[in-house]
């Protein structure tokens, strides 16, 4: 068990938490939430004892071992792939290493035939000679395959550097889990391994993810660092998201109540205060008034932008048409004789591992970029709005933000735009700052804005969820769902393709397979999963 007691950080004036209290049992996993800023990530750090809190401590059983999702992909490069998974486990780690250099001795001596009778005892305590094939296990289910194992860490790519330190964190059956960010780089059938893994991991884990499926499959508990606590609630993100609405308003209405009541009170006491045969009951009143107190509401640090897009006119019967798009880049070939036919009321979540398909696709359709072949064509009702993955080049200047949006409006009245920024979690002097100091969540808001002043009726959205918080993607997401034009999107998040789209694309090494439904019946239909495992013989599996 690990027990946090009066656990408090302060930078300076700001507190993050204050007089923490919490025990996290085994056989539980904590979904870790909160606002952008909050301390969810400090926390973990605090719980794994990599910083020190203000006040208070952090216990756990004398033998339990903690293990941590490390975020350096840097650290192990000089490491084989093995070697850095079975890292994960200090002690066994260094009995093997030390079992090793022993028998490697060309002068063994008798002293050192004892040293390795005890190494071989203790690797027997410690389930050590199954190291490298349970290591080997945890990598084949992240999508690292047998010809990485024995390689260094420095040949891998960055996704698979992460994948390698997911398993390193999952390595040696840990009794206390700490995960940052688990999913982020990996595919679909990675993320469904780690959720099958969490469901069955019989100790402690503590998750903080901004992907909401993941949190509702895995989640047994909820978290939640608010209003400068941390406050643990049973049951999964959906759970505690309608949980923690209807006790906020049920606070509210008793308070409503208790105002009508005082009203109703004062008014009596102000009628007959001065009446001689009613002062006793007047004075009984304001007995009462005097009791009734209204229940202290906290202000959240949880703020939901306001995100709607609203199209100047409606999508014509022809929308988009694409004909054999072809583009290589830096020589190697991205798109082959790419075809698509888009009708109105399309909402297409374009999926596959081939980020850079997507992305280059995007970037010709919205003339950014001119295929090597092919063509494609908008109709003439159709105006498009794009919001790239890389968008720092909108950033670049030393604009101040209302500045920057107002290049998108033809609204010059200052108050309409500083009213749109507040929508969007930008208020009083926060519309003021230049907008090449904006953190990656607040570029990804100001493009956002962008999108709704545009009035396209067809959006292109390459990872719009990216760098935000779950009530921003939750804002997003609602405002997609209303969105009446036609959406051509990429997404990581699993509940935000499955909630909006009605077609999937999948780009495949050997082909595109397009279908009309949801991203579920997608993934659950068994005669898609046999064409898929078809094209990707072979080659890399399906990412969102």
């Amino acid at each position: 068990m690990l027990i946090a007691s009066d656990i408090s950080l302060a930078y300076g004036k700001r507190v993050l938490f204050k007089e923490v209290n919490l025990a996290f049992s085994p056989g539980n996993c904590y979904g870790l939430i909160g606002a952008n800023g909050s301390g969810k990530s400090t926390f973990l750090k605090i719980l794994s004892g990599e910083i020190e809190p203000s006040t208070g401590g952090i216990s756990r059983g004398p033998k339990e071992r903690i293990a941590m999702l490390r975020q350096d992909q840097s650290a192990f490069d000089e490491f084989t792939v093995l070697d850095t998974v079975i890292m994960g486990h200090d002690a066994l780690h260094a009995v093997l290493k030390e079992r090793e250099d022993v028998y490697s001795r060309e002068d063994f001596s008798e002293e050192d035939g004892h040293r390795a009778a005890e190494l071989e005892e203790m690797l027997d305590e410690m389930n050590g000679y199954d190291a490298e094939p349970d290591a080997a296990a945890l990598l084949g289910g992240l999508g690292i395959e047998d010809n990485l194992h024995r390689k260094k860490m420095k040949e891998l790519e960055g996704a698979q550097k992460v994948r390698v330190l997911l398993a390193q964190a999952l390595f040696g059956n840990p009794d206390i889990l700490l995960l940052d960010e688990p999913t982020n780089n990996l595919d679909l059938e990675s993320i469904t391994w780690l959720e099958n893994f969490l469901y069955n991991f019989s100790n402690t884990v503590i998750v903080v993810s901004h992907d909401r499926h993941f949190i509702n499959k895995v989640c047994t508990h909820i978290a939640d660092i608010d209003y400068g606590k941390i406050m643990v609630y049973a049951g999964n993100y959906d759970f505690w998201a309608q949980a923690s609405q209807l006790a906020l308003k049920q606070k509210k209405e008793e308070n409503r109540k208790k105002e009508d009541k005082i009203r109703e009170l004062q008014s009596f006491i102000e009628r007959f205060s001065s009446n001689a045969s009613k002062a006793r009951q007047a004075t009984s009143r304001k007995k009462l008034v005097e009791k009734l107190t209204l229940e202290e509401i906290p202000v959240t640090s949880r703020r939901f932008p306001y995100i709607a897009f609203k199209p100047d006119r409606e999508c014509g019967r022809m929308v988009l048409s694409v004909e054999n798009l072809s583009k290589a880049v830096e020589g190697g070939t991205v798109l082959k004789d790419f075809s698509l036919m888009v009708n109105r009321g399309d909402r297409i979540a374009f999926v596959g591992p081939d980020n850079l398909a997507k992305t280059v696709l995007f970037d010709i359709l919205m003339g950014e970029m001119k295929p090597d072949s092919g063509e494609y064509r908008w109709g003439e009702t159709m105006t498009a709005a794009y919001f790239p993955k890389d968008h720092d080049r909108y950033f670049e200047s030393d604009l101040r933000l209302i500045d920057w949006l107002r290049q998108f409006t033809e609204e010059n009245d200052e108050t309409y735009v500083r009213g749109f920024l507040g929508r969007m979690l930008f208020s009083g002097d926060e519309s003021l700052k230049k907008v090449n100091v904006l953190s990656g969540g607040e570029r990804v808001r100001c493009m956002l804005s962008r999108l709704m002043l545009s009035g396209a009726n067809a959006m292109v959205l390459d990872d719009p969820t990216n760098h935000l918080d779950l009530e921003s993607i939750t804002s997003l997401n609602n405002g997609l769902i209303n969105f009446s034009g036609v959406l051509l999107f990429t997404s990581h998040d699993h509940q935000f393709i499955d909630s909006i789209a009605n077609r999937i694309v999948e780009i495949t090494p050997a082909g595109v397979i397009d279908r009309a439904m949801t991203f579920d019946e997608y993934i659950d239909n068994d005669e898609i999963r046999r064409i898929r495992d078809g094209m990707y013989h072979g080659h890399q599996r399906l990412s969102l």
